[in-house]
């Protein structure tokens, strides 16, 4: 026999095995149950039993219907089955939790109703994975079916028992109605005024490393957990909530991730319950969700019905817009009310728009749950408003470059919706790739079948505000020197693949002047580092960065004062570079980096210091206008050609030419291997991902594997020339910006548009697959997409004057507010 990795057993672990799998241990045979009872049957006999396994593996029963009502849970047959040592249900783990303060509706366990296939009702702790999971099938729910809603559309007229009580209306999570300025007075004087629809459907992260979790009980009780989060800060706080715990008992340490995404930014079920299980049997527990738990876990794109409507001048100005979002939520909040706001937040730093209104609605379906995937809530509306960009320029025979170079943002300025733009890289960007593909001369001149693309987008650096408000730092970083030259830096950052732990100690080195060698990093683990909110929001360089660069500030002017003492030199004038600090006036006279952090430690004693970093106030004062804020955008431009089949409306991508403004890139490498993989995930959701459920099966997922999901190779992956621009920011560490999210955006409208370049026809929808191309080539319009847009019920608008009309940031409320304009013009 061998163990669960292959490797042979001793005869004595055999019988030890063999003596497990009877039931044999020092409390009477039988397992420990958790359940409504509160039962601990033998917890403390348990706890001294050194003969079972240090490690107990963890299963889930999840729901196999859509939508019910939790009748009665059997787990007798699980009890008994040998090798099993605890059971648990809802009733143990009764707190709420989520992300967001305003959305605290999951459990960690279900208890009184399921609301998707896949959502978590028992869990099995047993001696190994196998009989875990035998376990976890022999649990029986008897559920009384609720007729579950599965569109949006349908989830607006509630006639289906509401999923939550607690959303804006019934099946209604979150309805949000702003008005900037005077949109209808800026559609009549358009000269021409464009209305269409869209729709971009849903789709997943696929990491490559699967959610997983290990939990123990330190010998003193406290609680460590190992698990592969983007938010360590947050999941310390669900966790000592839901297991009343105070947090200075309660440690999280984020694992390096095998990949995140955005999909591992919530705190999950399975990570309170693994923790929940280590405490009752004072054992190490671990949990690893298969490939098809991920994708019931989800918290990706949400799909997005979307209504455009732009008025332009005949230059291509555009005077004024309104845009509606419906979202598919799925069964909880996640960060879906951000997420709502992020459908209309961004529309406005890019190019110029002096009226703005913004409908966005999010509604709860029985399907699982949606949330912030790359670009979070932003690439649905940017994938509308370029394509729509694209329409108005050959409606008014402008060139698609000219409409948007004309037109950009202006930097240093509020928007409409009073978000101030500071660096604005974007006409940069814009003509490094129209020169780089010869757009001038190619666009709207290949043979038939071939096609040009061009899309922008903006980001943001980071949230100018917390998910739970308050006045404290965002990022913090503390610094200690040693004798020897060393520096050790502490910082909540998760490493995620995207090298913010490379960031972290150069930004350190870059200032003290130190090899990253001599850098130790501690990161991600509440009980030692300062708070860093997560690995979100594009929000690490900037913010982690600033918060290093001031902690090791104030270390350098420390050492500078003792090095200046001992050299006789005046402190403004040291430098510190290749590990030395010296006379910018005479090189020669100088010390090693580590005598000067000697004196210095004989001057001030331990050389310990922290930095913190908190953004600027944002100009909105508006409900609503903490979204969107952000110490800096980041801008991007793709141009792309694709090959599209007329006989199968197959879509090959040829090239990408993609041009990023950085800021200031701190790594040049990290920043490329960024931008690509934002391209090569874009490509993705442009041509082939979605997130779809079986048509006679409503609820359960189609593809819910790796090998069905469809996602880009290397043999779809196209050739692709970046172009980094630096404009540095103000805001950012050394200038730099975000790069994380923001390429991402421009790809899939560029993929629309260069379909139309080549063939003539409008994909209005995300994925652009060959059948929807073949459609659209064969019907009247020339085009495929939604056709039908649902009433929003939108009863209620906040009405805010922008700073050209005289506005403070605030939001005044007249006594009536028109619900919609009614004015219908061309489409």
């Amino acid at each position: 026999m061998s163990d669960d990795n292959g490797t042979p057993l001793s005869p004595e672990q055999q019988g030890l095995r063999d003596q497990l799998k009877e039931g044999y241990n020092l409390i009477g045979k039988s397992p420990i149950k958790v359940d409504g009872m509160a039962k601990t049957t033998g917890e403390t006999k348990f706890a001294d039993d050194l003969s079972l396994p240090r490690q107990l593996f963890v299963k889930l029963h999840r729901s196999h219907v859509a939508y019910a009502r939790i009748k009665s849970i059997d787990t007798s047959k699980a009890e008994a089955l040998p090798g099993v040592v605890a059971v648990l249900t809802g009733e143990s783990l009764p707190i709420p939790f989520g992300i967001l303060p305003v959305s605290q509706d999951e459990h960690a366990l279900c208890i009184d109703k399921v609301r998707f296939i896949g959502d978590p009702v028992a869990a099995v702790a047993a001696i190994d994975e196998d009989v875990a999971f035998e376990a976890m099938q022999l649990i029986h729910v008897e559920y009384e079916k609720l007729d579950p809603v599965f569109d949006p559309a349908k989830a607006l007229l509630n006639n289906e028992e509401p999923l939550h009580d607690y959303g804006d209306d019934g099946n209604v999570h979150k309805r949000v109605s702003m008005n900037f300025g005077d949109v209808e007075g800026a559609f009549d004087d358009a000269d021409l005024v464009l209305e269409e629809k869209y729709f971009f459907e849903g789709n997943t992260h696929l990491p490559l490393e699967q959610h997983a979790t290990l939990a123990w009980r330190e010998p003193d009780g406290r609680l460590t957990v190992w698990s592969c989060t983007q938010t360590p800060h947050y999941v310390h706080k669900a966790m000592s909530n839901v297991l009343e715990m105070p947090p200075s008992r309660v440690r999280i340490i984020a694992t390096p991730n095998g990949g995140g995404f955005g999909g591992k930014s919530d705190p999950f079920n399975h990570e309170i319950v693994c923790a929940k299980l280590a405490l009752i049997t004072n054992r190490p527990c671990k949990i690893a969700l298969t490939r098809e738990e991920v994708f019931y876990c989800h918290r990706g794109r949400h799909p997005t019905l979307m209504n455009m409507k732009v008025g332009f001048r005949k230059d291509g100005q555009m005077t004024g817009m309104h845009f509606q979002s419906l979202l598919d939520g799925g069964g909880y909040g996640s960060y879906g009310v951000a997420s709502t706001y992020y459908t209309g937040a961004l529309q406005t730093v890019t190019y110029k728009l002096p009226n703005y209104r913004f409908d966005g609605v999010r509604t709860f379906t029985n399907k699982p749950p949606c949330g912030p995937k790359r670009g979070h809530g932003t690439p649905q509306p940017r994938f509308a408003l370029e394509v729509h960009l694209d329409r108005a320029a050959h409606e008014l025979g402008i060139d698609p470059a000219d409409i948007r170079l004309n037109h950009l943002c202006p930097p240093d300025s509020i928007t409409a919706n009073w978000l101030k733009v500071g660096s604005m890289g974007l006409g940069p960007c814009i003509e490094k790739v129209v020169e780089a593909s010869g757009w001038r001369e190619r666009y709207g001149k290949l043979p038939h079948g071939k096609g040009l693309g061009l899309a922008c987008s903006s980001y943001i650096s980071g949230a100018g505000l917390p998910i739970y408000w308050n006045a404290m730092p965002h990022s913090g970083v503390t610094v200690q020197l040693d004798r020897g030259g060393g520096v050790a830096v502490f910082c909540g950052e998760t490493e995620i693949g995207q090298g913010s732990d490379t960031v972290l100690a150069m930004c350190v080195a870059e200032v003290l002047g130190i090899e990253l060698e001599d850098i130790r990093l501690v990161v991600g683990d509440t009980h030692t580092t300062p708070v860093d909110l997560g690995s979100y929001s594009s929000r690490v360089t900037l913010m982690m960065g600033n918060a290093a660069f001031q902690a090791a500030e104030r270390a350098r002017e420390m050492i500078a004062k003792a090095a200046g003492e001992r050299l006789e030199v005046p402190s403004v004038r040291l430098r510190f570079a290749e590990n030395r600090v010296f006379d910018v006036q005479d090189p020669e006279h100088g010390l090693t980096f580590a005598k000067a952090v000697q004196l210095a430690e004989t001057k001030f004693g331990t050389i310990a210091v922290a930095g913190s970093y908190t953004p600027p106030a944002t100009p909105g004062k508006y409900r609503g206008a903490g979204v969107g804020p952000s110490p800096a955008y980041s801008y991007s431009a793709a141009v792309i050609q694709v090959d599209v089949d007329p006989e199968t409306g197959e879509t090959v991508v040829e090239k990408i030419w993609v041009a990023h403004d950085i800021g200031q890139s701190i790594n040049e490498m990290l920043v490329i291997g960024q931008v690509e993989g934002g391209v090569y995930m874009g490509l993705g959701e442009a041509i082939m991902e979605e997130m779809t459920y079986r048509p006679n099966r409503f609820g359960v997922h189609k593809i819910p594997s790796m090998l069905e999901y469809k996602s880009p190779t290397t043999y779809e992956m196209p050739p692709v020339e970046t172009f980094l621009i630096e404009d540095p920011d103000p805001n950012g560490p050394f200038g730099a910006k975000e790069v994380g999210q923001g390429p991402l955006l421009p790809i899939m409208p560029a993929v629309a548009n260069a379909v139309f370049d080549a063939v003539g026809v409008r994909v209005d929808e995300i994925p652009v697959t060959p059948d929807k191309v073949l459609k659209a080539m064969t019907s009247k319009d020339k085009r495929y997409g939604p056709t039908k847009y649902p009433d929003l019920k939108i009863t209620d608008t906040m009405y805010v004057k922008t700073l050209e009309q005289g506005g403070d940031g605030t939001s005044p409320r007249p006594p009536k507010a028109p619900t919609s304009s009614g004015k219908k013009v061309s489409s």
